[in-house]
Order: C-alpha cells, then structure tokens, then sequence
C-alpha cells in the first residue's frame, strides 16, 4: 500500500477562530501604587493556541 507524502491534511477550523476579540487581562501583580496590573489586548485562537496583540486605544476626536 502506497500514499502520498506531500498531501498535507488540514483539520478543518472554526469560523470563530479567525475572529480577534477584546480581552481584558488582569495580572496577578502589584503595580508601584498597589493596584493590580490590567489592561485590555485582542485575542485570537488559531485552532491550537491564543494568539494575543497590543490594543492601543485612541481619542476619536483627534484623529
């Protein structure tokens, strides 16, 4: 029995994988003032791991 190498096999994905959404993220750490770390970054899964980027928030008035 014979099979082809170079054909690759791709599970099939989600449509929910391919959406970036807003997630807040709070670290279990103490900032100089006391108050815990938080912040806001866009979150993605790829089928097997999250995928995070940098949400930079701007002033809508001044762009």
């Amino acid at each position: 029995m014979s099979f082809d190498r170079n054909v690759k096999t791709v599970s099939p994905t989600s449509n929910w994988t391919e959406i970036w959404h807003l997630w807040t993220v709070i670290v279990p750490r103490r900032s100089i003032n006391g108050q815990f770390v938080v912040g806001k970054v866009w979150r993605r899964h790829d089928g097997r791991d999250w995928i995070y980027k940098k949400f930079t928030e701007y002033d809508t008035e001044a762009a």
